[in-house]
Parts: structure tokens; sequence; C-alpha cells
């Protein structure tokens, strides 16, 4: 493809949060539909990096580069041979195919996969195949389970639906929750493409206090501060449209040129306050916000939740309680679990205006907190079905009567 051509192009998200990453698509002026495991829309090169530079809910960019009827490996074969596969190749480098196949003739993926690759090495001499990654995954749907943590090379993405073979260039690399900062993990860690949901779902602004009281490694506070910041998710990474031969760098720097956000001074940005018991969580924190440029931004302390909780009243800006504590599944108890819900509910609900928002795999566990919440998206996190529910409504802060004597008016009524 050129930087003038018009591809189509599907962002691939965890299932349910298409929609969160249609209104990201929308504040960047690109026009988008929401499909099953993602977000299709258009655009030429400017809208690939862009996308890929901006976008803190998707997994990967893809262009879909050929769409063919194949219902015999000939077939196959032959339509395989018109594809461009020079353009999305550079001289020497390595190319991973990924098939998945269903209500098709052709339904073995391994071997789809390997005819894809022998297209590939005729067409484009000398780049190295890499097999085994044809995977039974509908990577389109499905990017989750891939971290890509084997050797770097250019991943083509191959679906046969009824006959119907789609072919897609992947433009990120690396899956576009590896930011570059996150490099140490707590026990429990979230993805930062989730953190990222929970915040753009909850509605928080900038202007608010954020808390995060088991903020663990920090992901959802590193989050809030390059939101705030308007700084770029992915800032401080490549991606794998950068080794195309048609890259523009020009076009690159261009677009690049607003990511580092605006430099505001540390006393204007909002209160974004993490804390642990664990202390070498707080250390890892302190070194992955340091690493993604916000450490000013955050203030991080060891210690309990409810020593954190405690402080919502007395910060003067009221905002989110937003947080990813233990679900039962690998980490806590059910008995503590239901009091330490219990305890985040009581403490928010007596602090006026403040919100809360959990990420968790047990609807039962939300209802101990004693709010209205309201499920915002769906999703998986690390393999397991979670849900993102947040308050409806803050708090109201209390009404200060002011007696005037008897028979009278009370604040002015």
């Amino acid at each position: 493809m050129t930087s003038k051509s018009v591809s189509e192009l599907f962002a691939i998200t965890a299932p349910g949060l298409e929609s969160i990453t249609l209104g990201e698509l929308k504040k960047l002026g690109v026009k988008g539909k929401t499909e099953l495991g993602g977000v299709s829309f258009r655009g030429e090169a400017e809208t690939i990096y862009a996308t890929n530079l901006w976008l803190r809910t998707a997994s990967r960019i893809v262009v879909r580069i050929a769409s063919f009827h194949a219902s015999t490996f000939h077939e196959l074969e032959r339509r395989a041979k018109q594809v461009p596969w020079s353009n999305f190749l550079p001289p020497n480098s390595a190319v991973r195919v990924r098939a998945t196949c269903r209500k098709s003739r052709l339904y073995h993926s391994d071997a789809v996969a390997q005819r894809i690759l022998e297209a590939i090495s005729r067409a484009a001499p000398g780049v190295v195949p890499i097999n085994g990654d044809a995977r039974a995954a509908d990577t389109d749907h499905d990017a989750a389970g891939d971290d890509n943590a084997e050797v770097p090379a250019q991943l083509f993405i191959v679906r046969l639906v009824d006959d119907q073979c789609e072919i897609s260039a992947d433009t990120s690399g690396e899956l576009l929750h590896r930011r570059g900062y996150r490099l140490e993990v707590g026990k429990a860690p979230l993805r930062e493409t989730l953190a990222a949901a929970m915040l753009l779902a909850s509605g928080w602004k900038a202007v608010e206090s954020l808390v995060d009281p088991l903020c663990g490694s920090g992901t959802i506070l590193i989050e809030a501060a390059l939101l705030a910041r308007g700084i770029a998710p992915g800032l401080r990474r490549k991606f794998a449209f950068m080794d195309w031969p048609n890259f523009s760098g020009e076009k690159w720097k261009q677009v690049l040129a607003g990511g580092e956000g605006s430099l505001v001074a540390i006393g204007s940005t909002p209160r974004i306050i993490g804390a642990d018991r664990d202390a070498g969580a707080i250390d890892a924190a302190a070194r992955n916000a340091e690493r993604a440029g916000v450490d000013g931004d955050i203030r991080l302390s060891v210690r309990p939740m409810s020593v954190s909780l405690d402080e919502l009243a007395s910060l003067a800006r009221p905002g989110w309680v937003l947080t990813n504590p233990p679900y039962g599944v690998r980490v806590g108890d059910s008995e503590g679990l239901r009091n330490l819900y219990a305890k985040l509910g009581s403490t928010v609900k007596s602090a006026a205006g403040w919100k809360l928002g959990i990420l968790t795999s047990d609807a039962g566990l939300s209802r101990q907190m004693g709010i209205p919440m309201r499920a915002r998206f769906s999703t998986t996190n690390g393999g397991i079905s979670v849900g993102f529910f947040a308050q409806e409504k803050p708090v109201p802060a209390p009404v200060r009567l002011r007696s005037r004597g008897v028979g009278g008016k009370v604040d002015g009524h």
C-alpha cells in the first residue's frame, strides 16, 4: 500500500470493549463500525500510524489486504500468488502466518498456513518463514491469547469462513497493551488496555481525583496519568508498519508530534493516588510510572486499603475510586473478599462526591458493597470472565442546616 491509498482496517479488541474503542476512533476523527471482536474502519497510512499511536483499548490494528473464494488448495495457492506481500515485508525479514478455518472445505489450518507461507516465500525471496503459529484462534476476534513472545516477525492473519478467505497484515507488531513501561507486574496483573477501558467507561475526568487503594504495579494509575496528560499510549514503542517498504518517516513525525501531551505543571495535574500493603508492588509501580514519564503525577504509599479509603473525605477534589480487587479465583478467600468489598462500598458511600468502579469476576461480590452499580462492560482478564461495575451517581454532600431561631428560615429558604 502507498501512503495515499485508502485501506480497509480493523482494530482488534478484547471481547466487550468494541464500543469503547469505537468512541476512541470517533475522537480521532475516524468513522468506524463495531463488529464482533473489534471495529472496522477505513484510512490512509496516516490513519494506521495515528490509531496505533493513540488507541488505548485496542489490542492491534490490521489492514485487510485480500479477500477471495477458496474451496480447494489449488484455488488458495493461485489467489495467494496475487496478494502484494512485498508491500508489507522488508528484505530478509521473518514472517509468521496465523490461520483459522470455519465451515469451509479447507478445514486444516496448519495446511492453509503452510500454503500461504509458500506463496509469501515465492513473492518475497529472502524472507524467513516461521511456522507453528497457525493456532485455531480467530485473531481478528480474539487477540488476547497472543503475547508475541516469539521471534519478532511480520504477522499475516488468514481467516477461512464459508470458503471465503480473508487475509490481513498486522500493523502493530507486539500487542498494543505493551506500552513499554510495565516491565514489572504484581501477583494479578491487569492489562493496560483493560485499565484504560475502566477509566474511559467510568467517565472519570482529568479534573477529578482518582484513588486505587489496591494498586499493585500501578497500571490503572499510570493509564490515568497518561490520559490526563494527553500522552499517547504508544509513544515509547515500535510498530510493525515502521519496517514496511512504503513507511513514511516524515508522515510518522507529523503524527508523532502531538504524542507527548501537554507539559502541565505537577501541581495542576489531578490527584492520582495509589496504595498497596505490598511494598514490593509499590516499588514496581514507582518504577513503571517513571518509565511512563508520569511519576510526578502519581502519589504512591505502602498502606492497607482502609487507611487509603479513610483519606477520601480529606481530598479537596472528589472523584473516583477505581480498582481491580481480588476475585477469589487466584488471590484471597471468599469470607475475606466479602469483607473487603463491603468495606469498599461503605467507605465510598460515606464520602460525599465520590464514586466507585471495580473490575470483578463475581457480580455477587459487587452486591456486597451496598451501592447501586451498573455493569459497563464484560470481558476477560487473564482468561477469567470479568465485568466492570460502576456507580451511577456520587453520594451527595450532606445538607448543612443553619437555624435562625424559632420560626426563622433555614439556609435562606
